[in-house]
């Protein structure tokens, strides 16, 4: 007899391709050019505020230019969001993906919180805020009286 429990839920595919740039070229752009600020974004992100996205950024820009090897530490952030999100492993190892594919690999995470209702340029506070709002009880003026 096999039994199932919650969270046993099948991996699901990655709401967008790994090399689909043209869906948001922003996005793209700001990757190409300035690969840091994608990565801190995505961090914050995934670390839950934990840390800021300058702080991630910088660490990835310093490891990045001094020995181009800044994949060995953005991969780590695309597994915890791959497994956060309950996302199948795709096209291979997360390791290989950023070592081999890093800036399309940033470019799918950032498009994947995207679609996932995130504003990547608010950060994690500005969007556990826009969340928090939703959910907060309407401020009764005055007194309740029967």
């Amino acid at each position: 007899m096999s039994s199932t429990r919650p969270y046993d839920v099948e991996e699901q595919p990655w709401s967008t391709g790994l090399c689909v740039c043209f869906d948001d070229i922003k996005s793209c752009c700001l990757t190409c050019w300035c690969p840091c600020v994608t990565f801190g974004r995505i961090s914050e992100i995934v670390d839950k505020g934990a840390t800021s996205c300058v702080s991630n950024g910088a660490i990835f820009a310093l490891i990045y230019y001094l020995n181009t090897w800044a994949c060995l530490y953005s991969f780590s952030y695309r597994t915890r969001l791959r497994r956060e999100l309950r996302l199948k492993q795709d096209p291979c190892h997360d390791c290989l993906v950023h070592c081999f594919c890093m800036r399309c690999a940033l470019c799918q995470e950032y498009r994947e919180l995207k679609n996932r209702g995130f504003n990547m340029e608010k950060g994690w506070e500005g969007n556990a805020n826009k969340h928090r709002e939703v959910a907060m009880a309407p401020k009764v003026e005055g007194d309740m009286k029967r």
